[in-house]
């Protein structure tokens, strides 16, 4: 289906608007494009978007979003679009989720308490990222600015459970080459979704299951033409990789002390329990890793249903160190650069950490969040935001100390783009790392408070919270303000990437251009097709109709879509 875009379509597809309200949706869209140099590709251009009422809902090409311009730190001044001079184009990639489904530590069962347990897409996920590799290769450029894309930066939880198998899949998403998406014995699938248990969505069945119950359709084939090979193109640009707690704990959230690796590669898997255990389950994830780990051995060896799969070595968790190795791997080289931002010295002590030239005059840090103590959410240490601030002063013209009093710097000064994958309210995690015990952890409250006193840092760029949403980092020194971006997953709907444009107006302020993408896939679905494209269309839909997620918390505002943000450019 072709995109949408006179007030009749939108209405028709946005009963909720009034066709006054649509006519001004399609005045903004038209206003948006008369200012871009090109929309093709981006949801300027068309949104995916549901029809239909209950149940299952189909998705369909709709009207694109218009750009917002936000002016909570600096002032929009007239004529800006005629004088405006592009910095820097990129594109940030988060919470791919690659996901070894067939893999014996996973909490399935648990899909009830916690959506991310299980997703009835979650087999596509490989498909679905290589998909939007395909989009950003045929988009190419910013559309504000027109400058080429500098790289493509993933800011973590590419990996669902940090298994050596979903490295691998994620390293060649990136770099291109053929992938298999499947663990054990490659022949068949062997996960939940043929269990035969109504609890999960059996899509090849004719069972009718607690999914199909819901609307979800019964596709033949649909687990063959998932785990059946493909070949990835790989990114055709740079591409580096921040890290996140899905790629460094169990699941995201327990510990890992080696205490698992045995049940990693093993053939046992927990397929269900009863709801009693699985609501303690599910509560100690998120509260108690350690009591977690012991009501896990419980139902392993009593009380969980079992199933016995092909074992498989690689689904062996990598450690930090053994992840950035990986980032070298001449296979995985790509478009480069050589390690992804990684280096020998990343993959000798794990220091996950570092910068690049992210564009001229533009510099990229790239921190790592994650508590290896556990749980979902991060912090920083004390060794890596003492390194942090160096890096900083290093690069920046002027500064503020603590007290508010102006620092004259060095004579590389240049903007900064900070990345991670916590944001600032998912940094509270100030447990000690148990790698580290004796070292300091910080919240994301001081890290924005070091952010603040650095007038040349323009935006933090992250995820982790699946939801599209930006936030203004106000001061009272309108140059020490900036700009926070948090991007949606592209596991859960509305799997969106973001290009990012930075813009010197030259009238003092700078604009930061962020517009979201989606995969390559097709809009509309059908249940016959199983070929490549047809499962990344499919791998969208079935997201949207997750009956535990929650797809309209997610997707965000339009304040938090395709926007134009406002900062005071620093002094020099």
């Amino acid at each position: 289906m072709t995109g949408l875009s006179s007030a009749a379509a939108t209405a028709a597809l946005w009963p909720v608007l009034t066709p006054g309200r649509a006519l001004a949706q399609d005045q903004a869209l038209a206003a948006t494009r008369a200012r871009a140099v090109r929309i093709d590709g981006t949801t300027l251009e068309r949104a995916a978007t549901p029809v239909g009422q209950g149940g299952y809902r189909r998705l369909v090409a709709g009207p694109g979003w218009p750009v917002v311009v936000r002016g909570e730190l600096a002032g929009a001044t007239s004529g800006r679009d005629d004088r405006r001079t592009g910095l820097a184009s990129f594109v940030q990639f988060t919470d791919l989720h690659l996901t070894d489904t067939e893999s014996p530590v996973r909490f399935e069962y648990l899909a009830r308490f916690n959506d991310s347990a299980h997703r009835p897409q979650e087999a596509l996920t490989v498909r679905g990222a290589s998909s939007l590799v395909e989009r950003v290769n045929a988009v190419r450029q910013g559309p504000y600015t027109g400058l080429p894309f500098s790289m493509v930066m993933a800011t973590g939880d590419n990996t669902d459970n940090h298994e050596l198998i979903e490295l691998d899949w994620y390293l060649t998403v990136m770099s291109g080459g053929r992938i298999t998406p499947s663990s054990g014995d490659l022949t068949r699938y062997e996960g939940v979704q043929n269990s035969g248990d109504t609890q999960y969505w059996n899509p090849e069945s004719a069972l009718r299951d607690a999914y199909k119950a819901k609307g979800l359709p019964q596709i033949p084939g649909f687990l063959s033409g998932a785990i059946r090979p493909f070949d990835a193109p790989g990114l055709s640009l740079p591409w580096y990789t921040t890290v996140g707690n899905h790629d460094d704990s169990i699941e995201g959230s327990l510990p890992d002390l080696g205490l698992l690796n045995s049940l990693y590669t093993g053939s046992r898997k927990v397929e269900g329990c009863d709801d009693a255990t699985a609501a303690q389950l599910a509560d100690a994830l998120v509260h108690d890793p350690g009591k977690a780990a012991v009501l896990l051995g419980r139902l392993l060896t009593n009380g969980g249903s079992i199933r016995t799969v092909t074992s498989d070595e690689r689904r062996h968790p990598f450690t930090p160190a053994e992840f950035a190795k990986a980032h070298l791997n001449p296979a995985y080289t790509g478009a480069g650069p050589v390690g992804h931002g990684f280096t020998p010295d990343s993959a000798a002590g794990g220091k996950l950490y570092y910068t690049f030239d992210l564009a001229d005059g533009v510099l990229g840090i790239s921190l790592d969040t994650t508590n290896r103590a556990g749980f979902a959410d991060g912090s920083l240490g004390s060794t890596q935001l003492a390194w942090l601030e160096s890096v900083l002063k290093a690069h920046s013209g002027h500064w503020y100390d603590s007290d508010g009093h102006t620092v004259r710097g060095g004579s590389d000064d240049r903007l900064v783009v900070v990345f991670s994958h916590h944001t600032s309210t998912t940094m509270g995690n100030l447990l000690p790392d148990p790698y580290r015990p004796f070292e300091g952890r910080h919240s994301g409250d001081e890290l924005v408070a070091l952010l603040q006193r650095f007038p040349n840092v323009v935006a933090w760029v992250n995820g982790h919270t699946h939801e599209n949403r930006i936030s203004a980092h106000g001061h009272a020194v309108a140059e020490r303000a900036f700009w926070e971006i948090n991007t949606a997953s592209h596991v859960d709907y509305p799997h969106h990437a973001r290009i990012i444009e930075i813009a010197d107006n030259q009238d003092g302020t700078i604009s930061l251009f962020t517009t979201l993408i989606e995969s390559a896939a097709p809009y509309t679905t059908d249940f016959s097709d199983t070929s490549d494209r047809g499962l990344a269309a499919l791998y969208r839909e079935l997201a949207y109709n997750d009956p535990y997620a929650t797809p309209s918390a997610r997707i965000g505002t339009a304040a938090d879509h395709n926007t134009e943000l406002l900062l005071t450019r620093p002094a020099t």
